[in-house]
């Protein structure tokens, strides 16, 4: 326990300064952490017709509203472009705080991974339907909402932690683990529409895999579930019962694997949720 609470503790550092409302000028306003895996609320300026992110396009609601993140990995600027209906432009500059990620280095080499042609003929589909599912564009309104955890347990594994064999960094975590008897109820973090539901066959190592849309390019991803409550186009209400923790596909044991994504950002559910609660 004393372990996680330092880890946990790690995963907050730098972004704690950060995750209090921020006003950028007369123009923008953006709210949130900003740091990497971070997820910031904005305001655009009044007569917004388009908003750019480092050149990307970004949705901003009629009220001026709009959703930005930062990827684990991204670098310490950021550009926020408004173009407006008289032509002109407004810029507002971002600093992206680093954060201090839980690294363990291991003094042995990465052990090899054998991928058999059985493996990828069933893997293929699989990563289809979860791009597909990455391609939805819903009218999800969650991600206006302060998100809440889809489960209260033990963290068992935080976002951003990596191995680094011999100097290889290995992939690293892509969300949060939460610790559950096989069973225990999964709500919905947030207002959404369902856009995958592997509730038939469980995928080779999500097992049975939920994603929820929750507009604007941020999506929730729900693994190892022992069963799925929703289906795809229902749209579910915050805190509303979706599955239940289970321990399918690649799992050493029952656990709640949730994965946030905005656009191609892999971004921290902690950062959205908040600690969780009762120091767990």
């Amino acid at each position: 326990m004393r372990r996680w609470a330092a880890a946990l503790l790690i995963a907050l550092a730098g972004a704690s300064t950060a995750a209090a409302p921020v006003q950028t000028g007369a123009d923008f306003a953006i709210a949130g952490p900003v740091t990497q895996g971070g997820a910031l609320l904005g305001t655009a300026p009044t007569g917004t017709v388009a908003l750019t992110l480092d050149g990307k396009l970004v949705p901003v609601d009629g009220d001026g509203r709009f959703l930005i993140a930062f990827d684990r990995d991204a670098g310490p600027t950021a550009r926020l472009v408004a173009r407006l209906a008289d032509g002109r432009a407004v810029e507002r500059p971002i600093a992206i705080a680093p954060r201090a990620w839980r690294i363990e280095r291991i003094n042995a080499p990465m052990r090899p991974t054998k991928s058999t042609e059985a493996f990828l003929a069933l893997r293929k589909p699989e990563l289809e339907r979860i791009a597909a599912a990455r391609a939805v564009v819903t009218d999800a309104k969650g991600w206006r909402q302060h998100f809440i955890w889809p489960r209260i347990g033990r963290l068992s594994g935080l976002f951003g932690s990596q191995r680094v064999y011999q100097g290889t960094p290995g992939a690293y975590h892509g969300g949060v683990d939460i610790a559950g008897a096989t069973g225990a109820p999964v709500v919905a973090p947030a207002d959404g529409v369902v856009v995958l539901a592997a509730a038939d066959k469980p995928f080779t190592l999500e097992g049975h895999l939920l994603m929820i849309d929750h507009g604007h390019g941020l999506g929730s991803a729900f693994l190892h579930l022992s069963r799925i409550d929703v289906k795809p186009g229902d749209h579910v209400a915050q805190g509303q019962r979706i599955g239940a923790v289970g321990a399918t596909g690649r799992a050493t044991g029952p656990h709640l694997h949730w994965g946030m994504k905005w656009n191609d950002a892999r971004i921290d559910p902690l950062l959205l949720a908040g600690p969780m609660p009762n120091g767990l």
